[in-house]
């Protein structure tokens, strides 16, 4: 019995991967729950595993007692004595209880408490085992399609792959290996729910550490990633290593390990950029690879403004803004690229109603515009203080510009409102005029309703008159004098004529 207990425990331990202590609690209990079921639920009963033996003893623990009013939880002095000699009142004395009469149901009984304690067991150590691994690569073979998601099964338990979380345009057969980051472990009621994701930049970083050598090192370090997934995404690394290349270790020898990672993405786009502490700098190689003419950085609004000249504004933006797009998410920059024409347009506007101020050149304009004054009203709006910083009192003096500013504004305020006005008024009467011109032609639809409907009603009545040819007598006869007579006739005869 020894043998066979402890060689069935040790196997179940090792195939559902739980410590074998838990599966001696998980008996224990079985037995307490049977005995207690079979002997009564209040009795109060212990388990105890023996390891030489192989064998689980229970145990009933009764009050000694002088008089014995509840046979079931009391026991007598005298006969407590009799099983253990330093017994006293009020000891709480175990008795052993044989086990071989326990029958079917109790046996039934503990069967389904063991098998309960063992799947909460082994969904406990499965939730262990893969909560601790987040943020890892994982692999599994796809076991089949649920509702859009894909179950992939990972060996000792299922995971599931959304299908928000896989890269667009993939997929996979049944029995397909598939490799995936691991997104987040919940435990559920029906035990661990594992999540998978292909569309992670994590997932992206992982790779790279599996493909380089010097970033699972610790040589390279991965500053940040992002991903468009499935058609592009942005890496930047970094080194203390001078006589290392962060770039081109990888890059790998003609491209041999950044294509492995790009195969495994279905194709998507990698830049690798080199990281760098100065946010400029770090903003201009992320925007690569287009060429910034001039950069104003506004660290108020942690926005810049990224100025690039009118060939290489398509190739900054990105098509559909997916270039500029990335490059913010991995800086955590707000980043407004605009063409140097633009910028030159724009800074005509706003300068030009005061650039015949005396000592207001273009040094002082550029120190405006590079400061985030974009508009009229910011110069208008502005202190004396706040424009003596800037420009400095050599110049143009301060409060001049602000009253100039000022000026401007009010009678940019009035012509706008000015031209609202004719707008409104232009709009009125194109208004009015269709209301009249869907007045008329509605009146004249009636009248030509009212004509139809005119003639229709002479259409109708026009058979029942005679016709004017069979009035009139025939040349050469006496018909004259008979229509002459006629009228002498009864009106009833004349009707009955007609």
């Amino acid at each position: 019995m020894s043998s066979s207990l402890n060689f069935i425990l040790d196997q179940v331990s090792k195939e559902k991967n739980i410590p074998r202590e838990i599966l001696i609690e998980a008996i224990e209990s079985a037995m307490v729950t049977a005995s207690k079921k079979k002997l009564g639920a209040a009795r109060e009963i212990e388990a105890s595993y023996d390891e030489e033996s192989g064998q689980i003893e229970l145990y009933e623990f009764v009050d000694v007692v002088e008089e014995v009013e509840n046979s079931y939880y009391q026991i007598s002095l005298h006969e407590a004595l009799e099983i253990d000699p330093d017994a006293q009142i009020g000891d709480s004395l175990g008795l052993k209880l044989e086990t071989d009469d326990f029958g079917r149901i109790a046996a039934q009984t503990a069967k389904q408490v063991i098998m309960q304690k063992i799947r909460e067991a082994e969904r406990e150590s499965i939730y262990e085992e893969y909560h601790e691994r987040v943020g890892e690569i994982i692999s599994g073979s796809v076991q089949r399609v649920e509702r859009g998601n894909l179950i992939v099964n990972l060996g000792s338990t299922e995971a599931i792959l959304p299908r928000s979380e896989t890269i667009p345009r993939e997929n996979f057969r049944q029995g397909e290996r598939i490799r995936a980051y691991l997104l987040k472990v919940e435990m559920t009621v029906k035990g661990p729910k594992i999540v998978l994701s292909r569309t992670h930049p994590g997932f992206l970083i992982r790779l790279f550490e599996v493909e380089v050598p010097e970033i699972f090192e610790g040589i390279i370090k991965v500053m940040g990633a992002t991903r468009e997934p499935g058609i592009r995404a942005k890496i930047a690394v970094s080194t203390n290593d001078h006589d290392v290349d962060p770039v081109g270790a990888c890059v790998g020898v003609r491209g041999s390990r950044v294509q492995n990672v790009v195969q495994e993405l279905k194709g998507e786009k990698i830049d690798i950029i080199r990281w760098n502490p100065d946010p400029v700098r770090y903003v201009c190689n992320a925007i690569s690879p287009a060429e910034i003419n001039k950069i104003i950085l506004d660290e108020e609004r942690h926005m810049m403004e990224i100025v690039v000249l009118d060939e290489q504004l398509s190739l900054a933006i990105g098509r559909r803004g997916l270039n500029v797009r990335l490059a913010a998410k991995l800086t955590g920059w707000k980043l407004d690229v605009k063409s140097a024409s633009r910028v030159a347009s724009d800074f005509d506007q706003l300068f030009s109603p005061l650039a015949d101020l005396e000592g207001f050149n273009n040094t002082a304009m550029e120190l405006l515009y590079d400061n985030g004054f974009r508009k009229i009203e910011d110069i208008a709006g502005s202190s004396v203080a706040e424009l003596s910083d800037i420009i400095g009192t050599e110049g143009v003096r301060p409060e001049q510009l602000i009253e100039r500013a000022v000026a401007v504004y009010h009678a940019q305020k009035d012509n706008a409102e000015k031209a609202l006005a004719v707008q409104k008024a232009a709009a009125r009467k194109t208004a009015e005029e269709k209301e009249a011109a869907v007045a008329e032609s509605s009146e004249a639809l009636a009248e030509n309703e009212f004509a139809a409907a005119a003639e229709a009603e002479a259409a109708a009545a026009a058979p029942l008159l005679p016709n004017a040819d069979e009035l009139l007598p025939e040349a050469g006869t006496d018909a004259g004098a008979e229509v002459a007579a006629e009228p002498a006739e009864s009106p009833a005869s004349t009707k009955s004529e007609v």
